[in-house]
């Protein structure tokens, strides 16, 4: 690979790494206690991850995307605050996850023999992956008491599987997609003007993904379940050009319709979602808590350390974005959201000089995934869907989210530097 400077991306790094120690240095005034070991520990274990991935992309992947690098470290610097914030004793096991993440990173970007490879063994990865995912209907445990058995345990960690079926499942549809894409342009059926897609072609991918949510669905994990459907769309889109986003919005609805009559917990959930206050007491108390903690912080927030989010239960995971918006203000939170749409553009603009129609359904899913993950989660915190039980992308607590998100990066970083076209 080129050797580069990569200056753009090495001056921006600088950011995070700042940001992570001021945050620190604030919150041990607030708390007034002296300067814990293990807050030194983070700040230069992230400094020096910071710099390791940096070296390796200027000696091994001199071409790539140099702006992915320093909006990841923001959002991890961002979330190692707040879990910091919120919860102290986790900060180390956190920091842990961000070392894998980065091994994973490099170990993706480094070690494939090209992107294209991936795509050769489609329905292998799609087997695997539906194998794990279906793995946790008798092995599955629940460390939450949720009812909820998603996740695989060993020695007090956890890992859920539907974290790693969102990067196989699209690697899958890019592959179908791209070998497929000119059949499924070019030869939709017609019903007067309603252009429909054309499900002979798109049965293999359709059966794939619905086969998946079936599983989330069989354990009651909806959330990821939204997340794979909605992603297909996307990339049917991304794929095609073709408007069939009306028609699986549709679909879309009539199965929103469908589970709030199935299920008991989706039902309460819509309830929740219109009118919350009937349940203020007991299942809309962390939703009541959550926007009642955005009020309090107003535009520029209560301080950092200064509010009150152990109020809001599960805060570090599910409404980490709340004890944020509270401290850090309406400009803090927009700043967050800004930071995921640079994420999803940089994502998008990889795939639109990514080098095989594989590599650009790749990078676009990726991107879709992200994107699409961090909306749903930031609209449920602020009540514009329904809650589901999905993670904010590098922010909230949680290993196997952490994992899989440092791997998309991976693979972002090696499409981009597998480019033609200068970064």
């Amino acid at each position: 690979m080129t050797r580069a400077l990569r200056s753009l991306e090495r001056g921006l790094l600088v950011y995070p790494l700042l940001l992570l120690a001021a945050a620190e240095a604030l919150l041990v005034g607030v708390r007034g206690e002296p300067l814990r070991p293990s807050v030194m520990l983070t700040i230069g274990a992230f400094a020096g991850l910071l710099l390791l991935v940096h070296i390796v992309l200027v000696t091994r992947l001199g071409r790539a995307d140099q702006a992915l690098l320093p909006i990841v470290g923001m959002l991890v610097a961002l979330g190692l605050i707040a879990v910091d914030r919120l919860e102290p004793g986790l900060v180390s096991r956190q920091s842990l996850w961000v070392g894998i993440g980065v091994v994973a990173l490099l170990a993706t970007a480094l070690g494939l023999p090209s992107v294209s490879w991936l795509g050769r063994y489609r329905y292998t990865w799609l087997f695997l992956g539906l194998t794990i995912l279906a793995g946790t209907i008798l092995f599955g445990v629940d460390p939450n008491g949720s009812g909820v058995r998603i996740w695989f345990g060993f020695g007090g960690y956890y890992f859920q599987p539907a974290e790693v079926m969102k990067i196989v499942l699209v690697i899958f549809f890019a592959s179908y997609l791209a070998e497929k894409r000119l059949l499924i342009t070019h030869a939709p059926p017609r019903v007067g003007r309603l252009t429909l897609p054309p499900l002979t072609y798109l049965a293999p991918i359709v059966t794939m993904c619905l086969l998946a949510m079936a599983l989330l669905i069989w354990q009651r994990d909806l959330g990821p379940a939204l997340l794979f459907y909605l992603v297909f769309l996307a990339m049917l889109y991304a794929a095609t050009g073709r408007r069939y986003i009306g028609v699986g919005l549709v679909f879309l609805v009539l199965g929103g319709v469908l589970a709030d009559h199935l299920f008991a917990h989706v039902q309460l959930r819509t309830q929740i979602w219109l009118d919350p206050w009937p349940y203020a007491q007991d299942e809309a108390y962390q939703l009541i808590q959550a926007l009642t903690a955005y009020a309090a912080g107003g535009v520029i927030g209560s301080g950092l350390g200064y509010g009150y989010p152990e109020y809001v239960p599960a805060v570090h995971t599910d409404f980490v974005l709340a004890a944020l918006g509270e401290e850090l203000g309406l400009i803090g939170t927009l700043a967050i959201v800004a930071l995921y749409l640079a994420l999803v553009h940089r994502a998008f603009h990889i795939a639109l000089r990514a080098p095989t129609d594989f590599a650009a359904l790749v990078a676009a899913g990726l991107g879709a995934v992200l994107g699409i993950q961090a909306f749903i989660i930031v609209a449920g915190n602020l009540r514009i869907l329904p809650l589901t039980g999905i993670t904010l992308p590098f922010i909230s607590y949680g290993g196997s989210s952490i994992l899989a998100n440092f791997i998309m990066i991976g693979l972002l970083l090696r499409i981009s530097a597998e480019s033609p076209a200068a970064p």
